[in-house]
């Protein structure tokens, strides 16, 4: 059952596209009323807060109506995609991390990276709304970069679309409109990377963040003048970001009583998951929260699943959480060795700010 009063979330954009086609089973709680065409367009890093402040860089994208929702936690590309291709959170769908522990197979998975082993289906078994849209005779089309046709992460939590590799705004809007001449319901799902890479290097805010954005915007503006009557666009995102600067950094090697009882930690630097021997979770959770006073947040796993932040966990996928998962406050950051290139840079996400949670939920219908 739908709980209407829950906040809206990523989790909820692609059930509603697909409830706006006529998809059996799933809820518009975005409102977007019945449609004969949808296009859901996420722009990977666009947070609301960085987008607000922007406004005279993104004249198209103000035009639109719509407003903020939440991103799925940890504010993450693996978990957002993961609960914009199911329908739900991290408890549900089991991508619950940048990187995170396959408890059966005694390894950590880092799904941007991900080829295929293990296989996708094994670890992401849920069907995705993809695949429901297809089964009741929606055609369901994938427009982003060709390198992610084959990778793991597409085949856990975005299959069942045709996929058509695309390089540049052009590619995109001349595969739509291709789409769209037919008067048979489509459900057309178009990616743009740029805007988070750029972030990543040079920080949220910074003139190459804003002339990304400028093409974001040039982007949406192809996307509307492609649409036919009966179509819908909504333009969302996996996440927001923020800057760490070098002051606010923490690197987890530099103490060696945070590696004490730890068997490994994987995540990200703004959200950390800490797997530690058998046993050890108390002692450990004591000294972590006790050197990281005051800069991190430190949750048992327990406590996480008691959150509600990943939504309602399943209990076969509880395990990859974290057996404490850490969360460093304002724009302080766990830096390691395991993730040296991640760590390194400027712009981060994962955490709980309302740089990171909040994102676009726009909608323009023809």
């Amino acid at each position: 059952m739908i709980d209407d009063s829950a906040p809206l979330t990523l989790a909820d954009v692609g059930t509603s596209a697909g409830a706006a086609l006529g998809v059996p089973g799933m809820a518009d709680r975005l409102g977007l009323g019945q449609a004969r065409h949808v296009i859901v367009c996420l722009i990977d890093g666009l947070g609301w807060q960085a987008l607000q402040e922007s406004a005279t860089l993104a004249p198209h994208l103000f035009a639109l109506s719509g407003r903020s929702i939440l991103a799925a936690f940890p504010t993450t590309t693996p978990v957002g995609l993961a609960s914009l291709g199911t329908g739900l959170l991290a408890g549900g769908h089991g991508m619950v991390g940048a990187s995170f522990e396959l408890p059966d197979l005694g390894e950590v998975l880092t799904p941007l990276h991900w080829g295929h082993h293990p296989l996708p289906i094994a670890v992401q078994p849920e069907p995705t709304v993809f695949e429901l849209a297809d089964r009741a005779g929606v055609r369901v089309t994938t427009l982003s970069p060709s390198a992610y046709a084959s990778s793991g992460l597409t085949g856990a939590v975005l299959r069942g679309a045709e996929y058509i590799g695309v390089a540049d705004i052009d590619d995109r809007a001349v595969a739509l409109a291709r789409i769209l001449v037919s008067s048979d319901p489509s459900f057309t799902y178009v990616y743009w990377p740029e805007l988070d890479r750029v972030g990543h290097e040079y920080g949220p805010g910074s003139v190459q963040w804003r002339d990304a954005l400028v093409r974001v915007d040039a982007l949406v503006e192809r996307l509307l003048a492609t649409l036919v009557p009966g179509s819908v666009l909504v333009i969302t995102s996996d996440h927001g970001m923020v800057e760490c600067p070098p002051e606010l950094r923490i690197r987890l090697e530099d103490d060696a009583r945070l590696s004490q009882g730890v068997r490994r930690w994987a995540g990200e630097p703004r959200a950390r998951h800490v797997y530690v021997q058998p046993g050890a979770a108390g002692d450990v959770c004591s000294t972590w929260r006790s050197i990281l006073d005051g800069r991190v947040d430190v949750m048992t796993r327990e406590e996480v699943i008691d959150s509600d932040l990943m939504g309602p966990v399943d209990d076969a996928l509880k395990e990859r959480i974290g057996d404490l998962v850490a969360l460093p406050r304002g724009r302080a950051m766990l830096s390691s060795t395991v993730d040296a290139t991640v760590s390194g840079l400027l712009g981060q996400h994962g955490g709980l700010t309302p740089e990171e949670m909040l994102i676009p939920a726009l909608v323009h219908g023809a």
